[in-house]
């Protein structure tokens, strides 16, 4: 039943990644009732399933989440085709994190972005151990592009003169394979945009532009010529597009040379660092949304509040100067 709910739900213009995702889940599920007839699986079993996930197997609650949708739409394709007549899945409740008081209070929002003083001595440092990195890292930082989305682009994605760069892309590589990559829609429909930079990133891509036509004199016909801005710069594969674990190597390699930066960070910190410089400047939550491309963050909109609490005491005094002058 499950194949053959998967096999009508690809029908719909799924993406490859959501496939493979919902293909994993279901062998989640098969571990509990791949043996029993669904008619035979009661509410109880599913629960203790969804119990069993979280407390053995100590899968995360947006895991489990995805699990349970996915076993969800099985049960309800099953009474679709009169396979069974009730849903065990119906009234389950997917068990949540339980935090104690004192990860409560050490949970720290600082540590999910860079501070503007330590993001100028990470651009530094990078620039000074490769161009490419700093380009990479700098565009990150001053767009708030996922690593996905950064290594799809095409050259063809910037408008030099506008200063626009589109989003309509993200990339794809499971397997690692170099030549095996596919180019995938973005995470969401919010996810396709066109944002506007400043000139510092225009300069920074027009550099690496130039740097990137040398190598391809050079190299001629090996080089793997379709447009991608950040294609490999080196043999064998010139001008494939970099594995996102590459910019996450990278950015952790001149991480590493700043032992003054003690905080755990990935490239979607820069998403985050970009959300604290732009509250920082003022700009509104949902014109950082839209700029970022997503419509709910409970991160972004962590880092947002942290920054952004200054002004909401300034907001209180101004309340109050107000009323003791009426």
């Amino acid at each position: 039943m499950a194949e053959e709910w998967l096999s009508v739900y690809g029908l719909t213009d799924r993406k490859i990644s959501t496939l493979r995702v919902r293909r994993h889940e279901m062998g989640h599920l098969n571990s509990y009732f791949g043996r029993i007839k669904l008619k035979d699986v009661t509410k109880k079993m599913y629960q203790n399933a969804l119990t069993d996930l979280k407390n053995k197997k100590q899968l995360a609650h947006n895991t489990i989440s995805g699990i349970h949708g996915t076993a969800r739409m099985i049960f309800k394709r099953a009474i679709e085709q009169n396979l069974i007549l009730s849903d065990p899945t119906q009234f389950a409740f997917i068990p949540k994190d339980k935090k104690t008081v004192e990860e409560i209070e050490n949970t720290n929002v600082q540590d999910k972005y860079l501070e503007k003083h330590e993001l100028q001595q990470f651009l530094d440092k990078a620039k000074e151990m490769c161009e490419e990195t700093y380009a990479i890292l700098f565009v990150l930082a001053w767009t708030g592009f996922r690593a996905g989305e950064l290594v799809a682009l095409k050259w063809t994605d910037i408008d030099f003169h506008e200063k626009t760069i589109s989003i309509t892309k993200t990339y794809y590589n499971p397997t690692n394979n170099t030549k095996k990559f596919s180019l995938l829609p973005p995470k969401t429909a919010g996810s396709i945009r066109k944002i506007i930079v400043e000139d510092e990133v225009i300069r920074i891509l027009q550099k690496h532009q130039v740097r990137l036509k040398a190598i391809t004199l050079q190299v001629g016909k090996e080089y793997y010529d379709k447009d991608f801005i950040f294609g490999r710069m080196n043999p064998p594969y010139f001008g494939y597009p970099h594995f996102i674990k590459t910019v996450e190597n990278r950015m952790e390699g001149v991480l590493k040379q700043l032992p003054s930066i003690q905080k755990h960070l990935t490239p979607h910190s820069l998403r985050h660092t970009h959300t604290s410089l732009l509250a920082e400047a003022g700009v509104e939550l949902l014109q950082i949304m839209d700029r970022l491309g997503h419509t709910d963050d409970e991160t972004t909109t962590k880092v947002y509040l942290h920054i952004t609490k200054g002004r909401k005491k300034e907001a209180s005094h101004k309340f109050g100067e107000l009323m003791r002058n009426l």
